[in-house]
Formats: C-alpha cells, structure tokens, sequence
C-alpha cells in the first residue's frame, strides 16, 4: 500500500503558526528567492562553485573552466555581482571576480555536500 505524504485530518497549532509568521515577517523572501534563483542556473553554478575552490580567478579563466565565451561569463558574472553573490577587481586590462563573503561560498559548499549525500544514499 502506498504511504500517503499529505495529512489527512486538519490540525494546526496555532502557536508555532503564529511564532513563525511573526520571524517571516522581518524576512524577505522574495530577495533570497532571486539569489536560488540566480544558482539555479548551472553555469552560473558552475561559476560560484569554482570560485569557491579558487579565491579569485579573472573572466577568461572563468569563461574557460564553463565553456562559453567571455562575453557570456561576463553576462553571468555580471549578474551574480548584481545579487552581491560575487564582487570584482580591476587590474589593468583584466578582471577578477570572487565570492562576495563567506556565506556565499558555505551556502555553495553545503548545496554540493547536499548533493553528493542524496547521490550516495541511492
């Protein structure tokens, strides 16, 4: 018989309802939402992941390790920047991007540790 994933009498409590409300609303969803959206992308992915194993590598590295010209990993670095999921550096004609801050590069770490546990489990 297969177990059913929905319940199937209503009961809230109503005081864990309440307590999280209260914490979403000194939230915004919509901001974080657009950064998983922004990673969702895998070759933007690719990007956060490989300066996460590089402290910073300019674009043509970048462009390089994703496969795609430099005008499309500027696109992407771009909007990455955009997010303030990486920031960059300017040296003479060439430049260089890295992760924004540390929770940038744990919250990549952890999606890929993630995975690799959902892999091995099956």
């Amino acid at each position: 018989m297969k177990e059913i994933d929905i319940c199937e009498v209503t009961c809230v409590d109503e005081e864990k309802v309440v307590r999280v409300n209260e914490q979403l609303k000194n939230q915004d969803p919509m901001s974080v939402a657009k950064i998983f959206k922004a990673l969702s992308d895998p070759t933007r992915l690719k990007i956060a992941y490989s300066l996460t194993l590089e402290e910073e590598l300019c674009v043509c590295d970048i462009s390089n390790i994703v496969e795609a010209s430099n005008a499309t990993a500027s696109h992407h670095l771009r909007l990455l920047h955009n997010l303030g999921l990486a920031k960059y550096r300017k040296v003479g004609k060439l430049v260089y991007y890295s992760l924004d801050d540390e929770h940038v590069s744990q919250l990549i770490k952890i999606a890929f540790t993630h995975q690799m546990e959902i892999e091995n489990r099956g």
